[in-house]
């Protein structure tokens, strides 16, 4: 996390997911996403966001060949 990186609430995370805010509660639950401890409220930094996102991106096939090889 950086000096400039922006905290987030709870509710301005699920919006950027596209998700509930149970969902971010769950994950932060589960301890699978960075957040910041301000107390009792708690703030996710958008570099956890981004890294979230990052993480779980599947990547395309490449090039398109197929996995098969050359048809005869």
């Amino acid at each position: 996390m950086t000096t400039t990186d922006t905290l987030l609430t709870v509710e301005q995370a699920a919006e950027r997911l596209g998700t509930g805010v149970r969902f971010i509660r769950r994950l932060i639950q589960e301890r699978r996403i960075r957040y910041v401890k301000l107390g009792k409220p708690v703030r996710i930094p958008e570099s956890a966001i981004a890294a979230y996102i990052e993480e779980r991106t599947v990547p395309t096939l490449g090039d398109g060949r197929s996995r098969f090889g050359r048809a005869a």
